[in-house]
């Protein structure tokens, strides 16, 4: 009944072409398209008396000049990369996969900021582990300035750091290199300046630790043994040689096993809660938790948001222990958006799982509807070298083949010289494989969990699975979707259509979530009530834009509710076709 009512043939399902004469083609200069027979005249080739004929032609010039005032107050919103892209590559050509950047002291200057916008960084997160809040607050200026004034579209994630064992200092400002049988001193004694072979860790670090137990830092990128406990310091010999990154992970483990760490505190610490605070002066888009273990945890900190923030601000859950994978489907519910954060998961499961385990939390992101990440280590060798090895790449395309919404870059970006290399890598990777897949028609069915409780949830959820089967079989360039929240925006992302997804909005705070949304462009335009006049403005406007050419067919989607109707007259399929 429901799959009925989404593409009803009279009410529900209405296909009109814009050579219609609700949006006839428009001439500025020298025509005008009638707005009810159809017809258009030339104002040059009209044959009658001088006083009659300059009436008609200042009544058609007060209508031109009408009509252009309302397209030209009109702001799209089209963020300059997708413009771009769309001019250049099509709409089918259009990346679909996201793209984050861990912004950090490689990469932090506007300049290289921009040329990372420039590239296709869609989110830039900020790593709260690392450097002051005024070079955090530096950096969100610098973006938002980016976005204001050179129309970019770069929403902003601060990651926090929560409760873990971590380096604190290792002299130096980069990474460092251990090398193979050298003697390391770890300490939660302060210390300024560069002391060799000598780490700061935070206070309590060596707690329960015992002799000949391994610290593995960063899971996996240097490996020690603990041969000398003196007080409450440990004295280390490397066994596995490899880099040292400032703030990097500790861990501990004894006969194969995991020492337990961080049982019974905090998800959030009180360092957690200053940035949080910090996070909502400066209007973020994303907060995303660290080590989170269960779902009160992240609803305490997004109903804390809905009583501190002006702003929607999204909260994300990190899947990088082994109680979130456990309490996984309670965690992704009660979440915004989930980052799978291969590095600390591949710490606490056996490195051959990660694949499998990858694979199915973005399975259920997507039968839940909320964005996921896959981050950590996609293309570590950039962090030192200007190329990535294939493996690297075939990992990307794995990431894009299951269906992602958005991969991210760490230390790549954040320290690494070849920032924009690797964002460019994942930008054609990703490119690549969603073509490749598309050929190949390999969209998988998706288990279409139903989501919606209330009728009128479950209503748009048909109407949005209907769309993208529409939108498929009949091989239409693009899907416009009208909203307010972006929740329809997010229930056609989900299904993965081969089309790319425009949702238009007048909220900002949706427009910067939905950037997190596979195969969405989110545009932030001005919307009435009057659901014909939106669709055809927007048109209009993408039309003398010149992004858009004629013979280009559309799927029209909305979720806002006009006032003077009733709750079911907006919820419809219509396919319109460029004149």
């Amino acid at each position: 009944m429901l799959d009925s009512m989404a593409v009803a043939a009279s009410d529900a399902f209405l296909c009109r072409s814009l050579i219609s004469t609700r949006n006839p083609s428009i001439n500025f200069k020298n025509q005008v398209s009638a707005l009810s027979g159809g017809f258009s005249w030339d104002i040059r080739k009209l044959k009658v008396n001088s006083k009659f004929s300059s009436k008609v032609q200042a009544q058609l010039q007060v209508g031109i000049e009408k009509q252009e005032q309302i397209l030209s107050g009109l702001n799209l919103g089209f963020d300059v990369v997708s413009e771009g892209e769309l001019r250049e590559k099509g709409f089918m050509g259009m990346r679909k996969t996201k793209m984050v950047c861990t912004i950090g002291p490689a990469c932090c200057s506007e300049q290289d900021l921009e040329k990372l916008a420039l590239g296709g960084m869609n989110v830039a997160r900020l790593n709260m582990c690392h450097n002051t809040r005024d070079w955090h607050c530096d950096v969100i200026r610098k973006i938002k300035r980016l976005n204001n004034e050179k129309g970019f579209c770069v929403s902003v994630m601060i990651d926090t750091e929560g409760s873990q064992i971590h380096v604190v200092d290792h002299g130096s400002p980069s990474s460092v290199k251990a090398e193979e049988d050298s003697i390391w001193l770890f300490t939660a004694e302060k210390f300024k300046g560069s002391h060799p072979f000598t780490v700061q860790a935070n206070k309590g670090f060596s707690e329960g630790i015992e002799v000949g137990d391994e610290l593995v830092i960063d899971g996996g990128m240097a490996s020690f043994e603990v041969i000398e406990k003196v007080g409450n310091d440990l004295r280390c010999k490397c066994t596995d040689p490899g880099l040292f990154l400032p703030r990097a992970k500790l861990s501990f483990w004894r006969n194969g096993k995991l020492v337990e760490r961080n049982y019974g505190l905090p998800t959030l610490s009180t360092k957690d809660w200053a940035d949080i605070k910090f996070a909502i002066s400066e209007g973020v888009d994303f907060i995303a938790m660290s080590f989170v273990s269960n779902a009160d945890s992240v609803r305490h900190l997004k109903n804390y948001l809905s009583t501190k923030s002006a702003k929607s601000i999204k909260v994300l859950a990190k899947i990088e222990n082994m109680e979130s994978l456990q309490k996984l489907e309670e965690i992704v519910e009660a979440s915004d958006g989930i980052m799978v954060a291969r590095g600390d998961l591949g710490v606490e499961i056996p490195l051959e799982q990660i694949p499998t385990v990858q694979e199915v939390i973005i399975n259920v992101c997507r039968q839940l509807n909320k964005p996921v990440i896959v981050a950590s280590q996609l293309l570590e060798s950039m962090v030192e070298y200007p190329t990535p090895t294939r493996a690297e790449v075939a990992d990307v395309s794995e990431a894009v083949r299951q269906y992602a919404d958005a991969l991210m870059l760490s230390g790549e970006s954040a320290i690494g010289p070849y920032a924009q290399k690797a964002v460019s890598v994942l930008r054609m990777a990703s490119s690549r494989m969603e073509l490749w897949s598309r050929e190949e028609n390999r969209q998988s069915d998706l288990y279409q969990r139903q989501l919606g409780v209330s009728l009128s949830d479950r209503i748009a959820e048909q109407i949005c699975n209907s769309a993208v089967k529409m939108a498929n079989n009949l091989s239409v360039d693009a899907i416009f979707v009208y909203t307010k929240h972006g929740h329809m925006a997010t229930l056609l992302s989900r299904i993965r259509p081969y089309p790319p997804i425009f949702a238009f909005t007048n909220d900002d705070s949706t427009r910067m979530a939905l950037n997190l949304q596979w195969g969405v462009i989110p545009l932030l335009v001005d919307l009435s009530d009057d659901m014909e006049a939106n669709i055809s403005k927007t048109i209009d406007l993408i039309k003398t834009k010149g992004m858009v050419k004629q013979g280009d067919s559309v799927l029209v989607v909305s979720d806002l509710t006009p006032a003077h109707v009733t709750s079911t007259a907006f919820q419809s399929i219509q396919v319109k076709t460029i004149a």
